[in-house]
């Protein structure tokens, strides 16, 4: 006679326990070592050319230059670094194209440009460009 609760059964119910102590485990390694990962990496950048900007017939691109004595200009118009995202966030109303490009002499301090940047990105500004000029063919072959 077989009886109801005989041990010879197979069980169908899985065993889920196994499964959710390798996935804790592996949910811990990962929060200890994210934070890792999103540190600043040493890399060598390559060196290239770039393309020259293709010009609009619409409207004329707008330009913040920072100069070798740190006066920031809107394409010809001096400005103040303070009064920099009140004045851009009023000629981007009028435009299609919201796109603004930053060129700075190569002497500029590299805080000086943060500010600038950080000054065009709270005026709205959702394309943000960086100028630079082309490489000389000359050092560039030698290199």
């Amino acid at each position: 006679m077989a009886h109801a609760g005989s041990s010879d059964q197979l069980m169908a119910e899985i065993n889920v326990t196994p499964f959710v102590d390798v996935m804790l485990v592996l949910l811990i390694i990962f929060m200890v070592t994210a934070p890792m990962m999103v540190e600043g990496l040493n890399v060598n950048l390559p060196q290239a050319t770039s393309e020259p900007l293709p010009s609009s017939d619409q409207e004329p691109h707008l330009v913040v230059s920072i100069d070798a004595a740190q006066e920031v200009f809107i394409n010809d118009f001096k400005v103040s670094v303070d009064f920099l995202k009140e004045k851009l966030f009023k000629i981007l109303e009028t435009r299609t194209n919201r796109a603004v490009f930053i060129k700075a002499d190569k002497d500029v301090p590299y805080g000086i440009v943060v500010r600038v940047m950080s000054e065009v990105k709270a005026a709205g500004v959702e394309k943000l460009g960086m100028l630079t000029m082309p490489l000389d063919e000359g050092k560039s072959k030698k290199r």
